[in-house]
């Protein structure tokens, strides 16, 4: 969860979001403060897929940031990072290795995931026969919406969409690879790329519950949902209840909070082998 009160941080607000909020420094940096375990999670995938591609990250030692934030340091420590600014190119990158989700959905209404024919008689959570690229715009508001990668290349052009589909499918296959050796299977995750002085990065977070979902390897089995390291948890309640999607969303009870952040705990576990 986010820090409740960052009325300390006197500087401008470049965004306010559910799970972040960011501040411009200036100099070209960002201030993201964010929850713990998002942060922690984001910052061992950062420096594990730094072969890969570059990413944003300067450091998440407060002690080094600048503008006196160094005295926040018991506030900051665990929960922010100071990261370089980047043009961020207009594009959710998807990459789906099984079928859940809208891919799920779209393989119900027509056979293709992604505009892709697939094979006949998928369960739902089946492997897919490769991992595939399938990206979505970005809104501002409201839902995205899932693209071909035609489309995509009439977005942002040939040279970029093939750069964003070849770091998104190495980013993955390296990831998902390393968290089945942790009993984790990656059915799908989600990544944001800019560019800092002209060079593709990869930005904001990477492989959270937030942005991938993980399934328990040991109790795999297709054909219904799995045990979900993300917060599938919580969609699932939500989905119990007489709400409309609408604003405002329903008070969430405790036990909802305190069993999805288990969730969250427990991925980072599994993951790191270190403790929140």
């Amino acid at each position: 969860m986010l820090i409740k009160d960052t009325d300390f941080i006197d500087q401008p607000m470049l965004s306010k979001g559910k799970v972040r909020n960011i501040y411009d420094l200036g100099d070209s940096l960002l201030l993201v403060v964010k929850g713990r375990v998002l942060s922690s999670i984001s910052e061992f995938w950062f420096d594990f897929t730094k072969d890969i591609i570059p990413n944003h990250v300067i450091t998440t030692d407060v002690s080094k940031y600048p503008m006196g934030f160094d005295k926040y340091k018991e506030e900051l420590q665990g929960r922010s990072m100071l990261v370089k600014k980047a043009q961020m190119l207009p594009a959710e990158c998807i990459v789906r290795g099984y079928l859940e989700g809208s891919a799920l959905k779209e393989y119900k209404k027509s056979g293709t995931v992604g505009g892709i024919k697939m094979p006949e008689g998928m369960l739902q959570g089946d492997k897919l026969p490769e991992p595939l690229f399938t990206p979505s715009t970005k809104a501002d508001e409201g839902h995205d919406i899932n693209i071909t990668y035609e489309q995509l290349v009439d977005l942002i052009g040939e040279a970029d969409a093939s750069a964003l589909r070849d770091a998104s499918l190495a980013l993955y296959k390296k990831v998902s690879e390393f968290a089945l050796t942790k009993g984790l299977i990656l059915a799908d995750t989600k990544f944001e790329f800019g560019k800092i002085d002209g060079v593709l990065t990869v930005c904001d977070e990477m492989f959270t519950p937030d942005s991938s979902r993980f399934w328990d390897a040991a109790e795999y089995e297709p054909g219904h949902a799995q045990k979900s390291f993300d917060k599938q948890f919580l969609r699932e309640w939500l989905e119990t209840l007489d709400w409309d999607k609408t604003y405002p969303a329903p008070t969430l009870p405790e036990d909802i909070i305190e069993k999805t952040a288990a969730k969250y705990r427990e991925c980072y576990s599994r993951i790191t082998g270190k403790e929140i």
